[in-house]
């Protein structure tokens, strides 16, 4: 992916999902009455349970959003970025009355920008951009079989305040877990990779025996 937010798209043979990211929905702002002539400024959190984990500034109106925040890659507190820019946002008529607000994703891909009209934009890479741009895929359609111990992981390193990519380092204990909490969380994550390393190395073997069988039927 070239352009804003370039980056390895690879993680453990599996896409990124919508639901492990960080979105915005143009639709909700709506709802809330945010989207006018006259700028709103907002402060957008989110939230694990009843901890903050992040939040952004924006200035919204009927037009565009323009976003404000900091991030850094992974746990690496010291690489911190800063992002400033500005999403568009168009309007078309509804079939009985009314208009429907859409983002105009400004994503780049092989020098193409995106342009789409989308209700979600996702954080990945350090940008928000519609699913295409980052390649998203959404958990449902990958749960099941070898994922399921694979998603337990993932939730649990989430959990823990790090990244699901499971090439990152497991995440040290947060501040304010009991250490038991942590050790439990991190055997429990154990368990559940050998499971899912076990399932793709049968899979593995599996294709090995396949693609056998065609050499032997030459």
């Amino acid at each position: 992916m070239g352009g804003y937010g370039s980056g390895n798209r690879y993680r453990f043979g599996k896409k990124d999902t919508v639901e492990e990211c960080r979105e915005l929905d143009v639709r909700d702002w709506s709802r809330k009455g945010y989207l006018e002539d006259t700028p709103v400024s907002l402060t957008i959190n989110w939230s694990r349970g009843t901890e903050q984990i992040a939040a952004i500034g924006a200035t919204v109106s009927r037009r565009g959003a323009r976003l404000s925040y900091s991030y850094w890659m992974g746990s690496d507190e010291s690489n911190k970025k800063s992002r400033a820019y500005t999403v568009p946002i168009t309007w078309t008529a509804c079939n009985f009355g009314g208009e429907r607000p859409w983002f105009i994703c400004a994503g780049v891909v092989n020098g193409i920008t995106c342009n789409r009209r989308v209700a979600k934009l996702y954080l990945k890479y350090g940008y928000f951009f519609c699913r295409h741009c980052h390649d998203l895929t959404y958990e449902s359609r990958q749960t099941g079989g070898k994922y399921v111990p694979l998603r337990k992981c993932q939730r649990i390193r989430q959990r823990l305040g790090g990244s699901a990519n499971m090439t990152e380092p497991f995440p040290r204990c947060p501040k304010g877990m009991q250490w038991r909490t942590y050790w439990k969380l991190w055997r429990e994550h154990d368990r559940a990779e050998q499971e899912y390393n076990r399932l793709a190395l049968a899979d593995l073997h599996r294709l090995n025996h396949f693609f056998s069988s065609i050499g032997k039927g030459k």
